[in-house]
């Protein structure tokens, strides 16, 4: 499975975790339990490999630091959202915003930088959202990027 395809069942998750609030582990080894992939074979854009143990562990990650962090999350969306209302958000678009915001505040991966984390979330959203949607995920994505994660990299090169 490549990181691509861990991040978007990564964001299936997480949408199921946040509609279900069923315990994020639980959930992840529900979802990829064998019986259940074998039931996804013939649904067209479904997760239906197993992820070996790397991807596992970054799909856990992430499902679980987003639901630790749902509420602060939310708030960044919120706060970034100019223009959009809330109830406007798809649960498509936030379960992507939270695995974007995840990846780039908790995940501590030196291979996913904000820049790609920002990029992969994009190109997630093309497969499920339309592009006025698509383009909301970047300028939000983007607007944190300049505001408070700018900020606290000030914050840092000041302290030094």
């Amino acid at each position: 499975m490549t990181r691509r395809r861990a991040r978007e069942a990564a964001v299936r998750l997480i949408y199921a975790q946040a509609a279900s609030l069923q315990d994020p582990d639980a959930l992840v080894d529900e979802y990829f339990e064998p019986e259940h992939l074998a039931t996804l074979q013939d649904e067209e854009g479904a997760i239906a490999e197993a992820p070996g143990d790397e991807e596992l562990a970054y799909i856990r990650s992430l499902v679980r630091l987003s639901t630790e962090h749902r509420l602060e999350l939310d708030e960044l969306v919120r706060r970034h959202a100019h223009g959009w209302r809330p109830e406007r958000i798809t649960r498509t678009a936030m379960a992507v915003l939270r695995c974007a915001l995840t990846e780039i505040l908790y995940l501590g991966d030196a291979d996913v930088t904000p820049s790609v984390a920002i990029n992969e979330a994009v190109e997630l959203a093309k497969s499920f959202e339309e592009p006025e949607t698509v383009s909301f995920i970047n300028g939000v994505l983007g607007g944190f990027m300049r505001g408070e994660a700018g900020q606290d990299e000030t914050a840092a090169e000041s302290a030094e």
